[in-house]
């Protein structure tokens, strides 16, 4: 029997729906359009196309976008300066530093110096320990999307066992603490995990986040388990690259109940959650 397919372009589609209608309800009742403010630094290719997606994604909600793109070469206190601005920006409700950054910079810092109160990538410790109390402001965008797309399978997270394989602070751990806000039971697995094949068979629930392609092959995931694959790596065949997830697809298709493709699957889910986020820190400016 073949998994069910997890569309993510669907589901995010219906959200982002739903949060036009709450933007232009929110216009509609006197009160500013939420506003998101990015910078770009550098000429990361793949983080230019995914700024372009978020901003016609802003486009398309009726959410103000305003973006920042500067040189490679910047300056640190150039960086946390515009940072500033958009902190004391009235337009401005949530703020989005596309990451990686280049080397120079001191990541941990720029993303330190956002307001709590318009980090809507979830980034700021602040933010990070509401998370892992159980008072959450602000969640990262894809874990929260991970919860989103377990959600519309219809399965009860309660008591289930969850694997994470990877343990980013973007994704793994965030996504550890909203299962087990749910009462998943949960086991975070990564590179020196000793039988990680074994770990990966006892998931009710399986999120590989590891950033490696089709490391997780079929005979490693539990029938009729829930299969979300983070994974985005571009791979080559021939002459041609595409993308592929870090779960073999096509076998772990055969055994698992629910699976996300890649892409179509967590991908389109983030944009829409940072949309969701944007729209929250709004609500909560103006309230």
């Amino acid at each position: 029997m073949t998994a069910k397919l997890i569309d993510g372009k669907q589901i995010a589609a219906q959200i982002r729906e739903g949060i036009k209608a709450e933007v232009e309800s929110l216009v509609h009742s006197g009160k500013r359009p939420p506003g998101l403010g990015v910078l770009l630094i550098g000429d990361n290719p793949a983080s230019r196309s995914y700024v372009t997606m978020k901003e016609k994604a802003c486009q398309a909600a009726g959410i103000y976008s305003e973006e920042h793109t500067l040189p490679s070469e910047i300056g640190q206190e150039e960086v946390l300066r515009l940072i500033a601005q958009f902190n004391q920006n009235p337009k401005i409700h949530g703020i989005l530093v596309q990451l990686p950054l280049p080397d120079h910079l001191d990541t941990e810092k720029i993303l330190n110096a956002i307001s709590p109160e318009k980090d809507v990538d979830g980034f700021h410790p602040y933010n990070v320990g509401q998370l892992w109390i159980g008072r959450p402001t602000f969640v990262p965008c894809t874990p929260v999307g991970i919860l989103e797309l377990i959600h519309s399978t219809g399965i009860e997270i309660k008591g289930k066992r969850a694997v994470i394989v990877g343990r980013s602070n973007i994704v793994g751990k965030p996504t550890a603490a909203l299962l087990m806000a749910q009462h998943a039971t949960i086991t975070i697995c990564h590179s020196r995990t000793a039988d990680l094949p074994g770990e990966c068979r006892s998931a009710d629930i399986l999120i590989a986040a590891i950033g490696r392609a089709r490391m997780i092959q079929g005979d490693w995931i539990k029938p009729d388990g829930v299969v979300i694959d983070v994974g985005m790596n571009r791979i080559k065949e021939g002459e041609k690259s595409r993308l592929a997830g870090d779960v073999d697809f096509e076998a772990a298709k055969e055994v698992a109940g629910f699976i996300t493709p890649v892409p179509g699957g967590v991908g389109p889910m983030t944009i829409a959650m940072l949309l969701k986020n944007t729209l929250s820190s709004a609500r909560r400016a103006q309230a």
